[in-house]
């Protein structure tokens, strides 16, 4: 009995239904128009059995048991060696197909890590850009006030000298001053001499002028006492400026030392700042060689992608040549069965 429920009703009207679309009834047309179930043993036996019960046919006696068999064999032979090597033909594909995504994977993750320490990298990069930026805008500040500090003890020093000036002004004031009173008093000495000599005939005329004298003498007296207070304020003034001298001289001193630590930070941020561009330099020069790195693996990547791609393409064109190939030998087969000479029927006792 036919395995998985085919029986002669079936093969023959599968038979019957190739017949009618002008196609040739062989066992393997027969087993796909079955839903390629039943064996082909089986099959070729009712084929066989409707070939000699079949009135039409005229030729159903005409091709040896022997040849059908050894024709079945062959093309089931063929059919399984093609697959055999279509299944091989897959298996390789798929292994390298598994080995070329493993590898890209690799790269994929590679190219991650590689990205990474470049974001890192820009990140360091930029701190750093950051920082110089930083110091410099300090350093900046820092000249700024340098300037501010060297133009302000410009104007101490200035207004030191304005207080000198004055001072000396004032010195010479007093010594006029002191000339003056001197001077006068050497006159009227030489005056009160004078007078004494006089004949006393001119008493008269001395006590007018004694009085004339005494009122300038008065008025002389008072003379003198305004520059006497006047020498008293002038004093004041002087030990005032002196007073202020003394402090912008010690403001003097003290911005001096501020100068010289301000300048000893300025020589420690300039040396800082050498630093910082030494390692900014690195920093650029290692990103330079990720970069390079970066497009090295994009490069290999690609490649693969393309052997894998030529591969696939070469995998694709095996398989259609071995399909082409069943196809050829199927109909070779066909065509054997259809030209073959008619051999005649051994006779066999029911």
């Amino acid at each position: 009995m036919a395995r998985g429920g085919i029986n002669k009703a079936l093969v023959q009207r599968a038979r019957q239904a190739l017949l009618a679309r002008g196609e040739h009834p062989s066992i393997d047309a027969v087993r796909a128009e079955l839903g390629n179930t039943g064996s082909k043993t089986t099959i070729h036996r009712y084929l066989k059995e409707l070939d000699e019960n079949d009135p039409r046919q005229t030729g159903g006696q005409q091709l040896s048991a022997e040849l059908g068999d050894l024709v079945a064999r062959l093309a089931e032979r063929l059919r399984e060696e093609a697959e055999s090597e279509l299944r091989a033909a897959q298996e390789v594909f798929a292994t390298e197909r598994t080995s070329l995504a493993q590898q890209a994977e690799q790269d994929r993750i590679r190219i991650g890590e590689i990205e990474q320490r470049c974001a890192g990298l820009d990140q360091t990069l930029a701190a750093e850009q950051a920082a110089h930026q930083q110091l410099r805008d300090n350093a900046q500040q820092m000249l700024v006030e340098l300037a501010r500090l060297d133009q302000l003890q410009r104007d101490q020093q200035v207004r030191l000298d304005e207080r000198a000036a004055q001072i000396r002004s004032l010195e010479e004031k007093h010594q006029h001053a002191r000339e003056a009173l001197e001077h006068y008093r050497t006159s009227a000495k030489e005056q009160r001499e004078q007078e004494q000599r006089r004949h006393e005939g001119q008493i008269q005329q001395l006590q007018v002028e004694l009085r004339q004298g005494q009122q300038t003498l008065i008025i002389k007296q008072e003379e003198v006492l305004q520059l006497n207070r006047d020498n008293e304020r002038l004093l004041g003034e002087a030990r005032s400026v002196q007073r202020e001298r003394s402090t912008l001289q010690e403001q003097l001193a003290r911005q001096s030392q501020e100068q010289a630590g301000l300048q000893v930070q300025l020589t420690r941020l300039e040396t800082l700042n050498t630093s910082l561009l030494e390692q900014l330099n690195r920093a650029e020069a290692a990103q330079v060689e990720l970069r390079g790195q970066l497009e090295d693996a994009r490069t290999r990547r690609d490649e693969q992608a393309r052997e894998h791609q030529q591969a696939e393409q070469a995998l694709h064109i095996a398989l259609a040549r071995a399909q082409a190939e069943l196809q050829l030998l199927r109909a070779a087969s066909t065509e054997a069965l259809k030209t073959a000479p008619p051999a005649e029927t051994p006779t066999t006792d029911d």
